[in-house]
């Protein structure tokens, strides 16, 4: 194993595009849920029908998800500071159009603009996080750093939803992206160091990238629609097949092709492959968890947008709070196995406690101690997944492989989002067919969403205690050496 190449830049300049680079995902991040607190006013304003109202939320996530891994490998052939550039530059002009939508199908089209500008800056940060710092002990703090305000990115933008409503109108969820997409910019440009790329001829694998689109977005698409469509109609079996179809055609084509878009040696690492399994798994589980939270509170607690909002809060605080100041210590010394088993095990103890909250709930006794709890394992999990997930990436390929952590996210996401909303609701249905009250409904389908997610969690725990220990390095603070098989660089 080679030893990890000196980083020529200047320790200042590495900070300060670590904060650049954190402030755009947050953004990009929150973006996916700022819109949820305000779908009432937005339909309410623009007269949505209740399709048009989901393809709120829709139109970003699919763009999102489905682009990823093809603006990541973009990344490494053109420059990974060009494609974020390009990225926020699309990101902040959606969002100017997105607030002077007047109409449900500009709003719409605005949306889809936006998610395919953040899936642009979003492929490459992590990968350009992990070339900045080479010393596994900066290298671990970064890393936490821009986990915390990925993991904490959907909390805050609860938040931020319920706020902006309130106090303004919904259109100021949109507007309040420009002034800060224009600074991140124009920072961007002074801050992050140029790289040329591999250039278009050592990947442009057009088959592969056509293959890999279309069959992410028609995942997330199928997942998405199963709220209203069902998991067995054949609407959602066809289109699940044929996004399966596509997906193995991608594998294919990356075994037989001269230049892959993704190299299939990134998946033949067991730790690689656990932590994106278990993310994908996991955020499937926090994800719904914050959407039914934040049912619960206006549903069955009869809480308010912002109101709701800031009960959320506590959840975005913990998580960047252990992500920043201790996750990377307790790496440090006991390996990035050993803590995502420990972040994984509060994170199922929290939605196991969620799942016994009753319909005359009280959120400082019902909703605080577990939202705490569960946060407190996020913040310890979600940096070591990408500690792992980016363990085996090299200088050449960073940028493909911070694309396929961020697609497991996002597919997670929808699918956690989809499969417990759908659970939840078809609980709560049966249960006021049979004559329970509306409150007593609500509660026993939101508190089966909680179960499910307990249950993942324990799902991840399983895969993840069956990743490989490795060797720790001899400093107490090399903490990515610990446990990744071949540092970046090597």
């Amino acid at each position: 194993m080679s030893a990890v190449p000196a980083d020529p830049t200047p320790a200042r300049s590495r900070w300060l595009a670590l904060v650049l680079l954190c402030a755009a995902s947050m953004m990009i991040i929150l973006d996916g849920t700022i819109v949820t607190v305000a779908l009432p006013a937005v339909q309410a304003d623009l007269g949505l029908s209740a399709s048009g109202l989901a393809w709120v939320v829709n139109a970003y996530l699919i763009p999102f998800a489905g682009l990823l891994l093809l603006a990541g490998r973009l990344g490494d052939l053109v420059g990974r500071k060009r494609v974020f550039l390009a990225g926020m530059a699309l990101f902040t002009l959606a969002s100017l159009l997105c607030g002077l939508a007047t109409s449900e199908e500009l709003l719409i089209a605005a949306r889809f603009l936006q998610g395919a500008g953040g899936a642009l800056a979003s492929a490459v940060g992590l990968g350009m996080v992990v070339l900045l710092f080479p010393e596994p002990r900066e290298r671990a703090r970064a890393i936490g750093a821009y986990a915390s305000v990925g993991a904490a990115g959907a909390s805050v933008g609860l938040v931020a939803g319920g706020v902006l409503t309130d106090a303004l109108d919904w259109h100021w969820i949109f507007f309040v992206n420009v002034p800060v997409g224009v600074v991140a910019g124009g920072l961007a440009v002074r801050v992050l160091a140029a790289d040329r790329g591999l250039g278009l001829r050592r990947g442009a694998d057009v088959l592969g990238a056509a293959l890999v689109t279309a069959g992410l977005m028609l995942a997330v698409y199928t997942i998405v629609e199963t709220e209203r469509r069902g998991w067995t109609s054949a609407r959602t079996l066809g289109l699940g097949a044929l996004a399966l179809a596509l997906l193995a055609g991608f594998v294919v084509r990356q075994a037989t092709a001269a230049q892959p878009l993704l190299r299939l040696r990134v998946l033949r690492s067991r730790n690689v492959a656990a932590a994106n399994l278990v993310q994908l798994l996991t955020v499937a589980g926090m994800f719904g968890f914050q959407f039914i939270v934040a049912l619960y509170m206006q549903q069955v607690l009869g809480y308010g947008a912002a109101r709701t909002g800031w009960g959320m809060f506590p959840t975005a605080l913990v998580i960047g709070l252990v992500s920043l100041f201790v996750s990377a210590r307790l790496t440090a010394r006991f390996g990035a196995r050993a803590v995502l088993s420990a972040g994984l095990v509060l994170i199922a103890a929290g939605l196991g406690w969620l799942s016994q909250a009753p319909h005359d709930g009280a959120y400082a006794v019902h909703l605080l101690g577990p939202m705490l709890v569960a946060s407190l394992g996020a913040g310890l999990a979600l940096p070591s997944m990408a500690g792992l997930g980016m363990s085996d990436a090299t200088e050449e390929d960073s940028g493909v492989v911070s694309g396929l952590f961020n697609t497991t996210q996002q597919v997670g996401a929808a699918f956690g989002s989809a499969t417990l909303i759908t659970l939840s609701a078809g609980r709560a249905e049966d249960l006021r067919a049979a004559g329970t009250s509306a409150a007593e409904a609500l509660t026993a389908g939101h508190t089966l969403a909680f179960a499910i997610g307990a249950g993942l969690a324990l799902l991840s725990l399983v895969i993840s205690v069956t990743m490989p220990r490795t060797r720790r390095a001899p400093s107490a603070g090399s903490v990515q050496a610990t446990e990744a098989r071949q540092p970046i660089g090597a």
